[in-house]
């Protein structure tokens, strides 16, 4: 009875452990795979990944730096900020009119209007198809002996027209073209221009104070010394 009962005993301890120790060993077997699997999966991750990270060359991050984004057709100078910022005597609003028209606007250039207005060359300069003027502020004709501004005002189609015509470049200029002489509209007094940049002198004197400003048919520097005939 002992021996059959321990042999009893003995076999329902493997039956019940049996199981127990199999299960064990099917979890380990079947978790290894996946350790393997994930393991595998993790050192090809970077290369299945690559694809997707983001890249960025230096020409795009050049185009989108805001240095970029500037345009090279503003205007420039300290005088600019006397500018109107609204209304058809701002930048925005000159650049819908001829220059005539345009000038007439400005609240910088009431001096110089009434000379052109004086002289009858409104027409003759809205009607050009591109120039560049040379545009005398309103201290800058203030500047100009009081017999000399007298004479001009008093000649308007001779002394006063060849004063306001060799402010005028049969062309647009742009900045990059600026520097260099160039012909105007008086055949007797060329203009020439020194600098770059945003600095720029005409005729060795004039400052460029507002430069780069455009009207419908014309680029606009604003000058701050009227350019005179040496003579």
């Amino acid at each position: 009875m002992f021996t059959s009962k321990r042999t009893r005993t003995a076999a329902l301890t493997a039956a019940f452990l049996l199981p127990l120790a199999a299960a064990a060993c099917g979890t380990n077997e079947s978790a290894a795979p996946e350790a393997s699997g994930g393991a595998s999966d993790m050192a090809s991750a970077p290369a299945s990944s690559a694809p997707a990270s983001p890249s960025s060359s230096p020409s795009d991050m050049a185009s989108s730096s805001p240095s970029a984004d500037m345009s090279s057709d503003a205007p420039f100078g300290a005088a600019c900020s006397e500018v109107p910022t609204e209304g058809e005597g701002s930048v925005d609003g000159m650049s819908d009119d001829p220059v005539a028209t345009a000038a007439s606007n400005n609240p910088l250039l009431t001096t110089l209007v009434a000379a052109v207005t004086e002289a009858d060359l409104g027409d003759t300069l809205n009607s050009a198809e591109a120039i560049t003027v040379f545009a005398p502020i309103d201290s800058a004709f203030e500047e100009v002996p009081a017999d000399t501004m007298d004479a001009a005002m008093g000649d308007p189609s001779g002394l006063l027209t060849d004063v306001l015509t060799a402010h005028v470049v049969g062309e647009r200029l742009s900045p990059d073209m600026l520097a260099g002489e160039h012909e105007t509209l008086n055949p007797d007094q060329p203009v020439t221009v020194e600098g770059s940049g945003e600095d720029f002198t005409v005729n060795g004197e004039a400052m460029v104070v507002c430069g780069n400003v455009q009207t419908a048919n014309a680029t606009v520097y604003l000058i701050d010394t009227v350019l005179l005939p040496a003579s």
